[in-house]
């Protein structure tokens, strides 16, 4: 697809931000990292080569027998005698470079957990023996994907409204209006922790419930532009021709929306993240176990005796939430009408 000559000075515009350009890569790159995060942190192989076949423990589960051991269940690759089983036949394992998963316990430990950094655990282990790099990878992986969904869920939800009421106004606007007053002043996370309370909180559900006040943030901006943009020479003469409103809508008005749109959808991102991550802090958020950076705060505040906790998920949550705000301003500078 060809970009329009007023789109190229935009993307170069955003490309001569060097700030905001280097960091679109650098995070592009860390969640490219993180999609992949099976094969760099698992306690799975990534490949077995066993009497002259191939296996993939990683994307599939074998049984012990299949290496000529005794049960049929799922093999412990780690276990002496499933290594010596695949050694006797010539064969050999690959492992991913960090041999553990989000809640693979390491039993082997010299030192009660949390135990600090080594060659073994690169940022130590959490208080439940459990690698914190390797929760680090998924937890970062599960913010940004609960994020990214979260942010566009809500965004084709704030357009949508906003565009109604910008659109239509007189009395579908001040009924929104009202109704936007009365649902904004709610204390959000008091209300996400009472409803949280009451159920086994999941991805979905979090999601679902944070949805529920998310879509307000982008509404006024499009309300704007709509109520702007209704009543150019253009748009009139669109209507004169006979022109459906919702092709009125989404054909000619909606582009010149979506400009101040995409320069919020950054801050959107680190806002739902933030959230996220406070939920996860206080108990209410991700089910116990699953892989966590809130958890990860959580755990650093109970055990200040291992600064390593709370210095990793400092730095994660740091460079991620910088990363996406300079992304934001470049992309706010480059749509900017002004330049």
């Amino acid at each position: 697809m060809r970009l329009s000559p007023i789109n190229l000075r935009r993307w170069a515009r955003f490309k001569s931000n060097k700030r905001g350009w280097w960091s679109l890569w650098l995070f592009l790159i860390l969640f490219g990292l993180s999609l992949g995060a099976e094969l760099i942190a698992n306690d799975k192989p990534l490949a077995v080569r066993y009497d002259g076949e191939w296996y993939f423990p990683a994307f599939k589960r074998y049984p012990e027998t299949t290496f000529g051991g005794e049960f049929p269940m799922e093999a412990n690759y780690k276990s002496p005698y499933i290594r010596q089983l695949i050694d006797d036949k010539n064969g050999w394992i690959l492992w991913p470079p960090i041999p553990f998963s989000y809640d693979t316990i390491n039993y082997d430990l010299r030192v009660p957990a949390p135990a600090p950094p080594s060659a073994e655990n690169w940022l130590g282990t959490d208080d439940q023996a459990r690698d914190v790099t390797a929760r680090v990878i998924y937890g970062f992986r599960i913010s940004v994907l609960f994020a990214l969904t979260l942010t566009i869920l809500s965004s084709l939800i704030g357009v949508l409204v906003g565009a109604l009421q910008g659109f239509y106004g007189g009395w579908v606007d001040l009924l929104g209006q009202r109704f936007l007053e009365i649902w904004s002043g709610l204390p959000v996370l008091y209300l996400l922790i009472i409803l949280a309370s009451f159920v086994q909180p999941n991805f979905w559900w979090l999601l679902g419930l944070m949805l529920l006040f998310s879509w307000m943030s982008l509404v006024d901006v499009v309300r704007a532009e709509f109520l702007r943009g209704r009543n150019l020479e253009y748009v009139r003469a669109a209507r004169a021709l006979g022109m459906r409103n919702g092709m009125i809508m989404f054909r000619h008005i909606l582009p010149n929306a979506m400009i101040s749109t995409l320069t919020f959808m950054p801050f959107i991102l680190t806002g739902a993240i933030g959230t996220l991550t406070s939920l996860d802090f206080l108990g209410f958020g991700l089910p116990a176990g699953a892989p966590s950076l809130g958890e990860l705060v959580a755990q650093g505040k109970s055990n200040l005796q291992a600064p390593w906790l709370g210095i990793s998920a400092f730095v994660v949550l740091a460079v991620m939430l910088s990363l996406l705000v300079f992304i934001g301003e470049a992309a706010r500078d480059a749509f900017d009408p002004r330049k």
